[in-house]
């Protein structure tokens, strides 16, 4: 894949997105959607990975990266309309929609309501869980992210390089490639109000809200009329202990979603984790481009 890439920004309305663009736009486009608390630069290394031919546009979600910041991100139908509203305002078509963990629940909302404009998903460990879990949905206005332990994250750091050299002996940033984390920390951070070192692209209490909010929409509904090709890429999962489930780098999957998608294929891959992009970003290149290929 072309190393040749822009910074762009797009805004309309209430939409202020920031994403980055790989190759011609005259071919086929692959569309990228990070995870929570990530940014589209994670991808660097999956991007890099795919064969040449492909238009890449991988995007900072709201909230994240370099993109505005709302009060709150509770809602997950936000991120599902900011990442619409590009694909529709930018006119993309044919697409190969790829979404991780949360990324991957607000890729399934863009591509219900423009299904016409995707080829396929590809659905890197999403973060969609049981069905009896999305029973009761939080009443937004109640949620508080100060009672989220993600609000604490550090939020201040002196350089990039600070960060990783805390992060590369920690789970569950060991499992990843050291150049992946490196792209995490170059890109993850932004400059502090004050001149003085930098802070998360994502603040604390943005991240915690989207882990208090993650039942706030039903996708259900959405994936059992969804008949674009699914492909599912599931991680390994938790164990009987309360320490293994509250562990990130376990799969949020529920492990019969792959039976209500009325078109999907999944692949369970164990020896991986959540964050399977930033372990192996080369063999997610592979399905990406070529599906579930057993030579891949």
């Amino acid at each position: 894949m072309s190393t040749d890439l822009a910074q762009k920004r797009f805004q309309q309305g209430d939409t202020d997105l920031c994403y980055f663009e790989w190759g011609n736009p005259a071919d086929p486009t692959i569309l990228m959607v990070h995870a929570t608390g990530f940014h589209s630069r994670c991808w660097d290394k999956t991007i890099a990975a795919l064969p040449s031919g492909y238009h890449v546009v991988a995007v900072d979600q709201c909230g994240h990266g370099r993109s505005g910041k709302p009060d709150s991100l509770g809602d997950w139908t936000l991120m599902g309309r900011t990442v619409g509203a590009l694909v529709a305002g930018l006119d993309y078509n044919n697409i190969i929609g790829v979404g991780h963990s949360m990324g991957a629940h607000a890729l399934v909302q863009v591509a219900d309501v423009m299904p016409e404009r995707f080829e396929r998903l590809v659905l890197v460990d999403p973060t969609i869980t049981e069905p009896e879990a999305y029973a009761s949905p939080p009443e937004l206005a109640d949620l508080d992210p100060t009672q989220n332990p993600v609000s604490r994250r550090r939020n201040s750091w002196e350089s990039p390089e600070a960060m990783f050299t805390a992060f590369k002996d920690r789970h569950p940033f060991s499992l990843w490639q050291p150049d992946v984390l490196r792209d995490y920390c170059e890109f993850g951070l932004l400059p502090a109000d004050n001149g003085e070192g930098f802070v998360l692209a994502c603040p604390p209490y943005l991240e915690a809200s989207v882990y208090e909010g993650f039942r706030s929409v039903d996708p259900y509904p959405i994936v059992k009329r969804m008949a674009l090709p699914v492909t599912i890429l599931r991680a390994q999962m938790a164990g009987g202990d309360v320490e293994s489930v509250r562990d990130f780098a376990n799969s949020p999957t529920w492990p019969g979603l792959v039976d209500v998608f009325p078109n999907a294929q999944e692949l369970h891959i164990p020896e991986l984790s959540h964050f399977m992009p930033m372990q192996d970003p080369a063999r997610i290149a592979g399905y990406i481009a070529n599906g579930l290929d057993p030579d891949i």
